[in-house]
């Protein structure tokens, strides 16, 4: 009898019922949002004294940094955010934001000028911020002046103030530099004593992601190829700091190198040795620099501070008095930040399913006529990129012209999802290449033996249990994995060829897992051009034949209630309305004494390839 025959409809009364039941539950999630929404306007209304901010009639923009400079902020529930503990310097900023800023104040004329306050910038890297000096220029260049304030600079802090007209700095700081390096934690010893077998894989002379499981000290060619690109980049760095300071770049060198002698020389005074090096223009208290902005902005508030406006709010403002473009062509801007990884991932991870989900939209939606890929990745799984890649591919044959954008960095698997585009840009200290391959798979059963467990049993084939981690590497499944990673090395090699126009013999000389700048990179015929996203999205409208377009990034989309959190944990006083905590100084700097081990171990904990096969530059995380 047909099953179909035996399944009744429901009756009306339950047809009605049900339906009812969906309406109410419908409705009861429909007053819940709306009483939510409202709980956080009555609260940015207490923030705000009770009605909307506004910018001020004449005031400066201030660049009050909070943590590093992202492409993509990693994701985290706004209500987490609120109701956990967090230091400013641990926040995430969106280097687009903070560049949108800064090309409205521009051209605003009630920005008088512009303010670096940078005590709570944590990380930004040579690369982002190479790209945020080009918008300071471009304010520069209206004439409005720009001032640097600080307790003391960083590396990071002094590259972004030197952008400044002005620099001063508090009669108890200092400014510390100290150059670029990679060191890394090896664990070849702990491993032996452990009697854990780490089985390696690998192609590359250069390809050292696992070094720290294999050796006990850096291998001869990855100190080569290291010092190679650190090289560059800290050329790069004291040669913007030379021609902004007027200064020479041994003077920049000799005040890093010979720091001792300078400081015996002022009494141990680092704020003295800055000024007299050439590297700020005044020493100021808090209170002076205060009343001395007063001055150069030409406005007071009512709490007798100068008057400014941080860049976040005044974003925000600004974007509430634009009105909506109806420019029907764009050129679409997705962001690929993080770690590759297997299936669906969150921002601030590359997930291949959900980037190759965004690279779809882009090809479907008829007003996207060009796709730039900003990327700022070492990599990670091979399948997932290979995963991206395809899609792609599938974006160019439907027509669309594919141009990348690298951040800081674009290595390995980055430059596997890159390697076909129609154009590549990168900054001169973009850190791209490793074009390499590997895989890994730890064995314990030496472990096990030392506490008197051992492993025995029998199987149908030669390779039956061959990857249980009590036994040891089976001898066909690891000639089997070495064949893969060969075979995945030649498939990266010869997509690198034909994406690039090069032979695989030139291809094969800048591979091996070696790493580039993006100088470098260019010179090699592994990157077309050196610039920053805006160039690069202004060549795809290009290609695309545009000539009046708009930029449309396509991202996951939040919900209302996440993003209006996002929204108001935005402003500078929610902290104290949450009483949010902040963790003790002790307690982040014991975070950061344990953060390279926490690096190693989150790279192995996102290690997802089905295949167990890894495209990533664990030494490209870019000074």
């Amino acid at each position: 009898m047909n099953n179909s025959m035996d399944e009744k409809k429901p009756g009306l009364i339950r047809r009605i019922y049900s339906g009812l039941m969906k309406f109410i539950a419908g409705l009861r999630m429909l007053i819940t949002n709306l009483v939510f929404v409202l709980i956080l306007v009555v609260l940015f209304l207490a923030i705000s004294g009770g009605e909307l901010p506004t910018i001020p009639e004449r005031g400066a923009l201030v660049l009050n940094i909070e943590g590093s400079l992202v492409d993509q902020e990693d994701y985290t529930d706004p209500l987490s955010q609120i109701m956990g503990q967090s230091q400013p310097e641990q926040s995430q900023v969106l280097l687009q934001d903070v560049i949108d800023a800064i090309d409205y104040a521009a051209k605003d004329e009630r920005i008088t000028s512009l303010v670096l306050s940078l005590n709570h910038f944590a990380y930004g890297g040579i690369s982002k911020i190479s790209e945020l000096s080009e918008a300071l220029q471009r304010f520069r260049e209206t004439g409005k002046t720009i001032i640097a304030a600080g307790d003391g600079y960083s590396q990071d802090q002094y590259l972004l103030a030197a952008q400044a007209d002005e620099i001063y700095i508090n009669p108890m700081g200092g400014v510390n530099l100290q150059g670029y390096s990679v060191f890394r934690s090896y664990y070849k010893r702990a491993i032996d004593k452990l009697g854990i077998n780490f089985h390696i894989f690998r192609v590359g002379t250069f390809k050292s992601a696992m070094e720290p499981f294999m050796r006990e000290d850096m291998s001869e060619e990855a100190r080569e190829a290291n010092l190679l690109w650190l090289t560059h980049l800290w050329n790069e760095y004291t040669n913007i700091v030379a021609d902004r300071r007027n200064l020479d770049v041994a003077d920049i060198n000799r005040y890093v190198n010979e720091a001792d002698k300078l400081m015996a020389e002022y009494g141990g005074d680092a704020a003295q040795v800055a000024v007299a090096q050439g590297l700020v223009d005044g020493i100021k208290s808090r209170h002076e620099i205060n009343e001395y902005l007063i001055d150069a902005v030409g406005a007071e508030n009512n709490d007798g501070y100068f008057q400014g406006i941080g860049y976040r709010r005044y974003l925000w403002l600004k974007n509430l008095e634009s009105s909506e473009s109806d420019v029907a062509e764009k050129v679409g801007l997705i962001v690929a930040a993080g770690n590759i990884m297997d299936g669906m991932q969150p921002p601030g991870v590359i997930g291949g399913d959900s980037l190759a989900q965004l690279i779809r939209e882009a090809k479907n939606n008829e007003n996207i006529k060009a796709l730039v890929l900003r990327i700022d990745s070492g990599g990670g799984s091979a399948f997932a990129s290979e995963i991206v890649r395809r899609e792609l591919l599938l974006l160019q044959e439907a027509g669309k012209p594919f141009v990348v954008s690298m951040g800081s960095v674009a290595a390995s698997g980055g430059y596997w999802i890159s390697a076909n585009a129609d154009e590549i840009w990168a900054t001169p200290t973009t850190i791209t290449g490793s074009i390499g391959i590997f895989g890994a798979f730890p064995t314990i059963e030496k472990t096990l033996d030392n506490i008197g467990i051992n492993t025995d049993g029998v199987g149908t084939t030669e390779q039956a249990g061959a990857f249980r981690v009590d036994r040891p590497m089976n001898p066909i499944a690891g000639s089997t994995i070495q064949s893969a990673i060969e075979n995945g090395y030649r498939r990266f090699i010869d997509l690198v060829a034909e994406g690039r126009g090069m032979s695989t013999a030139d291809v094969e000389q800048v591979a091996e897992g070696r790493v580039w700048s993006g100088a470098d990179a260019q010179r090699l015929g592994l990157v077309d051009q050196l610039g920053s996203l805006d160039q690069a999205i202004a060549s795809a409208a290009e290609l695309a034949g545009l000539d009046n377009y708009d930029t449309d990034l396509i991202e996951i989309p939040l919900s209302p209630q996440e993003q209006l959190l996002r929204e108001i944990m935005g402003s500078e006083n929610m902290g104290a309305i949450f009483g949010v905590k902040r963790q003790s100084q002790l307690l982040s700097q014991v975070q950061q004494w344990f953060a390279p081990f926490k690096d190693h171990w989150e790279f192995i904990n996102t290690m997802n390839d089905p295949r167990g096969v890894y495209l990533h530059c664990t030494v490209c995380i870019a000074p």
